[in-house]
C-alpha cells in the first residue's frame, strides 16, 4: 500500500458514484412498485442501476489494488458504499412486500454489525475477508439481482430461484457472522496476550 496515494483517484471516484446511485436506485424501486406492477420500465432501471453499481464495486477494488491506489478514504468509504447499496435493496424489497422483513433485519444486523466491529478491532489487527464472506457476497448479489428483476410478472414460479438463493444467503450470513465474531475475539485475545 502506498501512503502517498491521493484520495482524488479513480477507485475513490467510483466508490463515490456508487453512493450517489443509491437514492436513484431507491426511487426506481418505488416507481416500479411491487414486482414492477406500477412501472416495468422503472423496475428494469432499478435492476440496471444495481448491476452497474456492483460492477463499480468490483472495478474500484481491482483498480485500487493493481495501481497501488489504496487510501484511508477508500478503506472506509468502500464498505459503507457496499452496505448502503445492498441495504437499500433489501429494505426496498421488504417495503414493497417482496421479501420478509425478518430476512432483511437478520442480514442488515449482520452486515452493519460486522462492519462496525471491524473498526473497533482494527487496533488489534486486520480481519481479512474469508472465503465464506466472499461466497456470501456473491450469493447475496445473485439473490438480489433475481429478486429486483420484475420476474413476478411471469408468475410466482419465476420467483422461486431468487428465494432459494436468498435462503442460502441467510444461512451463510449467520454462519460467517458468527465466524467473524470468533475471529475478532481471538484477535483481541492474541493482541492482549502479546502485550503482557
Amino acid at each position: 500500500m502506498s501512503e502517498k496515494a491521493s484520495n482524488l483517484n479513480l477507485p475513490n471516484m467510483l466508490t463515490t458514484i456508487r453512493i450517489i446511485m443509491v437514492p436513484f436506485f431507491v426511487w426506481a424501486m418505488i416507481a416500479g412498485g411491487p414486482w414492477g406492477n406500477d412501472s416495468l420500465t422503472a423496475r428494469w432501471v432499478a435492476l440496471a442501476l444495481f448491476i452497474l453499481a456492483m460492477i463499480t464495486d468490483w472495478l474500484d477494488g481491482s483498480i485500487a489494488r493493481s495501481r497501488n491506489l489504496i487510501t484511508s478514504f477508500g478503506k472506509i468509504a468502500d464498505p459503507i458504499a457496499d452496505k448502503l447499496l445492498t441495504g437499500a435493496a433489501f429494505v426496498m424489497l421488504s417495503v414493497l412486500g417482496e421479501l420478509w422483513w425478518w430476512v432483511t433485519l437478520v442480514i442488515l444486523i449482520r452486515e452493519w454489525g460486522i462492519t462496525i466491529m471491524r473498526f473497533f478491532v482494527i487496533k488489534y489487527g486486520v480481519m481479512a475477508a474469508g472465503k465464506g464472506g466472499k461466497l456470501k457476497t456473491v450469493l447475496q448479489t445473485v439473490a438480489l439481482v433475481l429478486l429486483i428483476a420484475p420476474l413476478g410478472q411471469l408468475g410466482s414460479w419465476a420467483l422461486i430461484p431468487g428465494y432459494i438463493v436468498m435462503a442460502a444467503v441467510v444461512v451463510i450470513t449467520v454462519v460467517t457472522g458468527l465466524d467473524y465474531v470468533n475471529k475478532a475475539l481471538k484477535l483481541r485475545r492474541d493482541y492482549l496476550a502479546g502485550q503482557r
